[in-house]
């Protein structure tokens, strides 16, 4: 009884950070469709707010990412030996620390802006997008303190309500800047954008001081109540410590930012290498046949733009993923901080398994129906659905990558994930600087080495876990039973699709109907392949949110024995 009550709350935590994840990226897929067809934005504004973005996203790794999961995981072990003061005092001091990296990451980014964008990332007015995000920086590594604090206390409303508010207001006001900038230059129109982020991050980190003040008696009443030994550290040595866990937890992030850049980077000089002389026909015969330095940069910025339109659907599994990947760390870090191993071992194994289960679907129902998915979202820029298949390949890997990575962060291998991905990083540049310079290849060199990346990483992630903790995965049980269930799903979908569309005929309005369709059958399908090839034992799926009503309709259904 007891490990099921551990297990149904934490699957209770994975679920409260799966619904605000989930709200998060349908919002930020929301404001990004808006505007990508907006006119004068489209994929050339949507490939600065990219490129912008990507050295903004490397000091944010570098500032504040490894910050929740190392302030979780240092709270928890404090906590699960009863000492609330001294976790507190981690939450008190990491403020005061983190605060003054922030300000320092807001000005490199504000007053290095020209630099960025002149000579590493080599696209011209990039620098504006920049200096917009910069502000923000700030603010999100004193609100990654307060939601790695409340994580490690086990609520996760701090990080999943700040996270949807933030995300609402972003929403709303990136939308709004847009549209109020039209007739503006695109690069102009993508920093009003990204300055609707920065708004956001401040009205996010006030909610959250607001949450803290709220619980702060709570908080000074489980203080005094504490019986376990009390952290003593000096203040200075604290910081060092807490710094000595959050930069390699840093460390995946900073790399994956890293690899985003030379990507850019990479993409920027390959392009210009393999259209020196020939421009895909999207200008004049002049342009095309002998384009200048501007027409190259305006290429770079669309293919791009293409990359990053298969980037915001492709984010949005993990997501939903990215649920186990929080709640383990602080999960794990507990129950090895009082020598439970049998509890740690239970929740990365189920972990994994219900990463297979969902990050599978969604992969190849990207793949089954990318097209159609672009022509309702992306309707008056509808190309590059091609791009997205191939990256959905990578997204099995990168899904479960996420996963490992915190089970590997809670069972204290902090720094495997990111040498892990490091060597991933190292191929794809080769494979970039190899395939992108192609002319026939170009942009889908990116793409490729993507699926290299996340494949690499994979390996020395899962060989190095499965040394650690007893992983009970049987191959037909985690890989041909999903997988078999995932391409039959694949299949209903397709056929649904087709079939709607030969009575609908074709359009924006019948090719929606058949998407929704062809969702909904795969839907329908997919659940019931899983029950049907008993994927899940009574156990596992009772340990689900609502388990227990999950199994007594799956027994009725007669899919299960009661």
């Amino acid at each position: 009884m007891g490990k099921n009550k551990k297990q149904s709350s934490f699957m209770g935590n994975v679920a409260i950070i799966l619904v605000s994840q989930v709200l998060v990226k349908l919002l930020g897929a929301v404001y990004k469709v808006v505007i990508t067809n907006i006119d004068g934005f489209g994929n050339e504004g949507l490939g600065f707010y990219n490129v912008g973005f990507q050295i903004y996203t490397l000091l944010l790794a570098i500032s504040s990412v490894g910050i929740p999961n190392a302030i979780s995981k240092m709270t928890s072990e404090r906590i699960a030996v009863n000492d609330y003061k001294g976790a507190h005092k981690i939450f008190t001091t990491a403020v005061k620390l983190f605060s003054i990296i922030g300000i320092a990451a807001t000005a490199i980014l504000f007053f290095g802006a020209d630099f960025f964008a002149s000579y590493v990332i080599k696209i011209e007015g990039s620098q504006h997008v920049m200096r917009a995000l910069a502000p923000s920086l700030f603010f999100v590594c004193v609100s990654s303190v307060i939601r790695g604090y409340f994580t490690g206390m086990q609520d996760m409303r701090a990080t999943s309500t700040s996270q949807v508010l933030e995300q609402v207001f972003k929403c709303v006001l990136t939308i709004l800047f847009v549209y109020l900038s039209v007739g503006l230059a695109p690069e102009i129109m993508a920093s009003w954008a990204n300055f609707a982020t920065s708004v956001a991050t401040v009205i996010s980190l006030l909610y959250l001081i607001y949450f803290y003040y709220k619980r702060k008696s709570g908080i000074k009443e489980k203080i005094a109540n504490s019986t376990g030994e009390t952290l003593n550290l000096p203040v200075k040595r604290l910081m060092i410590s807490i710094l000595m866990i959050s930069i390699p937890i840093s460390l995946g992030s900073v790399i994956t930012a890293v690899n985003r850049v030379i990507d850019t980077a990479t993409i920027s000089r390959g392009i210009e290498a393999a259209f020196a002389n020939l421009i895909p026909a999207h200008g004049s015969a002049a342009a095309i046949l002998n384009p200048t330095a501007e027409q190259l940069n305006a290429e770079i910025t669309r293919l791009s733009g293409l990359l990053s339109k298969s980037d915001t659907l492709y984010n949005m599994p993990l997501a939903v993923n990215f649920a186990f990947a929080t709640v383990l760390v602080p999960s794990i870090a507990g129950a090895l901080a009082v020598k439970d191993y049998k509890e740690a071992a239970s929740k990365i194994n189920y972990s994994m398994l219900v990463s297979t289960l969902i990050i599978l679907p969604c992969a190849i129902g990207l793949i089954a129906l990318a097209q159609p998915i672009y022509n309702i979202i992306y309707f008056n820029t509808p190309d590059g659905a091609d791009l997205l298949q191939l990256v959905s390949v990578s997204l099995i890997f990168a899904a479960l990558n996420q996963t490992m990575t915190g089970a590997l962060q809670g069972i204290g291998k902090i720094y495997t994930p990111a040498i892990s991905l490091l060597f991933g990083c190292i191929a794809k540049v080769i494979l970039n600087l190899v395939l992108i310079r192609i002319p026939s290849v170009n942009i889908y060199g990116a793409a490729i080495s993507s699926i290299a990346c996340q494949l690499i990483s994979f390996v020395i992630c899962f060989a190095v876990l499965s040394k650690h903790i007893k992983l009970k995965m049987t191959l037909g049980k985690y890989v041909v039973k999903p997988l078999t269930a995932s391409l039959v799903m694949g299949i209903a979908a397709i056929g649904v699709y087709k079939i709607v569309t030969l009575f609908l005929g074709t359009g924006f309005t019948p090719n929606l109907i058949a998407s929704i369709a062809a969702i909904a059958v795969a839907v329908v399908v997919y659940f019931l392949m899983v029950f049907v090839l008993k994927i899940l034992s009574e156990d596992e799926i009772k340990q689900l949110p609502a388990g227990d009503k999950l199994y007594s309709g799956l027994v009725k259904l007669k899919l299960y024995k009661a």
